[in-house]
């Protein structure tokens, strides 16, 4: 049997590097799971697109951005907040807008999402930035339209930062976990 026998000091060397390498963890394997999003009726945001229809009056029915500050600036009924509610909710409020300001006796109003709020791939892909989400998409779909894995990206897993009502939240998610509109999705490197 062989041994190799180092001069005390390289071996000294040696031991302190192996306990280094030892408490370096990969990049984002110290957070915590991303728990799975809501599977209640989606929330509009800011970002977010939607078509108003006012049924019987075609000139109130249109499509509308959601701006920052959440509200939406509709003709006739003024500005209705939006961000942090459902489509229901937001109809429900155009509504009552229009009803309130003698605009129309009964309204019947649909709001339905046009687009969603963008999602946000940054680290170790082929082309990080800001790309549409699609609903049922996955971390790996994200990734993919990123053009794929640099060579140096931890496949395992991605970091999640989502905001969840007025919270943000970050978490380590799996390739086939689902991303939510407005996630920063990051794609970590290996160290070595």
């Amino acid at each position: 049997m062989f041994f190799l026998t180092l001069p005390w000091r390289y071996s000294t060397l040696a031991a302190a590097l192996a306990v280094s390498l030892a408490g370096c963890g990969m990049a984002g394997s110290d957070l915590p799971p991303l728990p799975p999003p809501a599977v209640t009726p989606y929330r509009l945001g800011a970002g977010d697109r939607v078509r108003v229809m006012v049924y019987g009056d075609k000139e109130l029915s249109d499509s509308f951005a959601i701006a920052d500050d959440g509200s939406v600036s509709l003709p006739l009924a003024g500005t209705v907040q939006a961000s942090g509610r459902s489509t229901a909710a937001v109809a429900a409020g155009i509504a009552t807008a229009l009803k309130s300001r003698g605009m129309m006796l009964d309204p019947s109003v649909a709001v339905e999402v046009e687009s969603y709020r963008p999602i946000f791939i940054l680290g170790e892909v082929t082309k990080p930035g800001q790309y549409p989400y699609e609903p049922g998409m996955t971390a790996i779909a994200a990734v993919s339209i990123a053009g794929g894995y640099t060579y140096r990206a931890i496949e395992a897993y991605v970091g999640i930062l989502r905001k969840e009502g007025t919270t943000a939240v970050t978490g380590r998610a799996q390739p086939e976990d689902k991303v939510a509109p407005g996630d920063v999705i990051t794609v970590y490197d290996r160290r070595f």
